[in-house]
């Protein structure tokens, strides 16, 4: 079976979204930050030990890579290419990573439920368009304390407009006391 891979850009100048033609998570999400998130999953360890990724995050089809500092991309997405296409075919994308799963892989009741059904609808697709996404980390009073994931992760765009516009639609859809901030 022949693999392919495409690249397309972010907004975060330091992560690359590699699109390919067979899921890499078929379900859910997963972040590897280290060597040690990614031992039971080959492909992301070979991408982890390429110097200068310091992220991944596995979503559908996709896989998005967040570079260290200053790398050079042209190197880099070369050799995250090389990576992925000698890994794909034994790759098992139904693996299952707890510790790393976006989201934190704790079911959600109540509240932070309503919240995420409304993130679900709203904010998330044009997220994992982009290569990332967020998790809803708590709900204390009316703030709301999110994380985000992916492209996201160090994204200019996150900290202001992003961060922004979720609080509006939560305003407008939950509450118009809803304060969101970053963890």
């Amino acid at each position: 079976m022949g693999y392919a891979v495409t690249v397309q850009p972010t907004p975060n100048p330091d992560a690359l979204k590699f699109v390919l033609s067979v899921p890499v998570k078929m379900t859910d999400s997963a972040i590897f930050r280290s060597p040690a998130d990614a031992a039971a999953v080959p492909l992301a360890a070979g991408l982890l030990a390429l110097e200068g990724v310091s992220e991944l995050y596995f979503s559908g089809k996709f896989i998005t890579v967040t570079r260290a500092g200053a790398s050079d991309w042209d190197q880099l997405e070369r050799e995250v290419k090389a990576v992925i296409l000698k890994n794909i075919p034994s790759h098992n994308p139904d693996f299952d990573v707890t510790v790393n799963k976006a989201g934190g892989g704790v079911p959600l009741s109540g509240e932070l439920a309503r919240i995420n059904a409304i993130l679900d609808s709203t904010i998330r697709p044009a997220l994992q368009r982009d290569g990332g996404d967020l998790e809803v980390v708590s709900l204390e009073a009316n703030t709301l304390t999110i994380s985000y994931q992916g492209a996201c992760g160090c994204c200019p765009h996150a900290a202001m407009g992003t961060l922004f516009a979720i609080q509006n639609i939560l305003k407008d859809q939950y509450s118009p006391d809803i304060v969101v901030e970053m963890a």
